[in-house]
């Protein structure tokens, strides 16, 4: 889970020139109120307060949130949170905005983190966040998972309800993390029916994962009829990924991103898990380019590298989240390791245990709960509006901006104080703010 990967990818849509087809927005970092949105106030703070020198202070309250194991206390732990899930929460407003018609975060898809404790390497839930900004404007929304492991943190957080369709597509059994998603989990109360659970066993393969994978996701959509979708795109259901234990090529979990694009919904999509970083950097910018509508050819290496050096030109490091300064070197040193075909990738060797029998019988117990619930359920939109509306004129207020980013004056800034990349960033001019060539009028020639 280290920000390499991440690098990786950012690095490899630069080498397709994949930037220049999309906006590029740094996300604000969340503020404490806006991630107890979902979690506790107590677990938020202790997260803010928390630091690898103090941690031994702490015993009880570790065990409590449950830091430790898989989530380590480390330095500047709680911006790593702050800024992945800012750009979550950035994304879901500006699909609600109408902004964009999709929107990216491969730095968020921490689906293990519960209201009151971490797991998982996950420490706070950015996709619960995003779901509760887009449900602001829409009346469904569905979640997507096809990370090898159960999204068990967004389906606990929207298990009562029927506001949020999750749907998971995942490894169970034999112990594995997190030992939860039983095609009989469902849903309670007003959500019965609405958490689906499709487990998997080891070795699937591109043809029997994406036959269900459309299979059930066309009739979901038909049925929930969803104002919008979040696709959390774990890298870690791919063959040879460390932690899992799938035969998935990069074409066959493409394959699901370019089938959930075609409903042509608002969509949120983010990373999520994915442990062998080669593969998680080209498996994101594939998807990167099926939702930019680009196929992508093989990348020499040394088309990389040469992205890597313009980008270190235009002063683009490799610094992920300000929290790791990566040397240019190392990094170049480090992505060596991939082959000369950037791309292309290698399935390996692996039965296949999920039987034909298996996976038709998974597939009509999901079909079948899918029948017991209603057509388009929950307040339909236009009665949610109605009722917003009602709600605003009887206690008088308005609906408050997402967040307020106050303007930035030169010359309060101190010159004897460094400022932070945020700030930065709000000095520079975007490239697309001007016109090249003939409508250029800055190169207009004066008669």
């Amino acid at each position: 889970m280290k920000p390499h990967r991440l690098c990786m990818t950012h690095h490899l849509v630069l080498s397709y020139d994949l930037h220049k087809k999309m906006e590029i927005y740094r996300p604000h970092k969340a503020y404490p109120v806006e991630l107890a949105q979902f979690h506790s106030a107590d677990y938020v703070e202790f997260l803010h307060r928390i630091t690898p020198d103090t941690q031994h202070l702490f015993r009880q309250e570790l065990t409590k949130y449950n830091l430790g194991e898989d989530c380590p206390v480390f330095e500047n732990l709680f911006e790593f949170c702050q800024i992945y899930a800012g750009g979550t929460i950035d994304a879901a407003r500006r699909l609600n905005n109408q902004l964009c018609d999709i929107a990216i975060n491969w730095a968020g898809g921490l689906h293990h983190a519960k209201k009151c404790e971490a797991s998982g390497f996950c420490y706070i839930n950015d996709l619960v966040l995003g779901i509760l900004e887009l449900l602001k404007y829409h009346a469904r929304v569905l979640y997507i998972d096809i990370d090898v492991h159960h999204g068990d943190g967004v389906e606990e957080a929207f298990y009562f309800t029927d506001r949020v369709m999750t749907v998971s597509f995942h490894k169970f059994g034999d112990l594995f993390f997190p030992g939860t998603g039983d095609v009989k989990e469902i849903g309670e109360r007003e959500g019965k029916f609405y958490a689906i659970n499709v487990p998997l066993k080891d070795g699937i393969d591109d043809t029997s994962f994406t036959r269900l994978f459309k299979t059930i996701i066309s009739k979901v959509v038909e049925t929930y009829a969803p104002g919008a979708i979040v696709l959390q795109c774990g890298a870690d259901s791919l063959a040879g990924d460390r932690l899992g234990c799938f035969n998935l090529s990069i074409d066959g979990h493409a394959e699901c991103v370019r089938f959930v694009k075609k409903f042509n919904l608002p969509l949120l999509v983010t990373g999520g898990g994915g442990y062998t970083k080669e593969n998680v950097a080209r498996c994101w910018t594939v998807e990167t380019g099926i939702l930019l509508d680009t196929e992508l050819p093989n990348a020499r290496l040394d088309t990389f590298k040469l992205s890597l050096a313009r980008a270190n030109q235009h002063g683009l490091s490799c610094e992920i989240y300000g929290l790791y300064d990566i040397d240019p070197t190392t990094f170049l040193r480090m992505v060596c390791n991939l082959p000369d075909d950037v791309l292309p990738f290698s399935l390996i060797e692996q039965e296949n245990l999920n039987s034909k029998s298996y996976l038709s019988t998974i597939k009509m117990q999901v079909l079948e709960n899918l029948r017991s619930i209603q057509h388009a359920p929950s307040v339909q939109m236009q009665e949610f509006i109605i009722l917003w509306l009602l709600i605003a004129v009887i206690y008088e207020f308005q609906v408050p901006p997402d967040f307020y980013i106050p303007e930035f004056d030169e010359d309060e800034q101190n010159p004897d104080e460094r400022m932070d990349q945020h700030t930065q960033d709000k000095q520079i001019q975007r490239d697309d703010e001007f016109y090249e060539g003939d409508n250029d009028n800055d190169h207009m020639d004066v008669g």
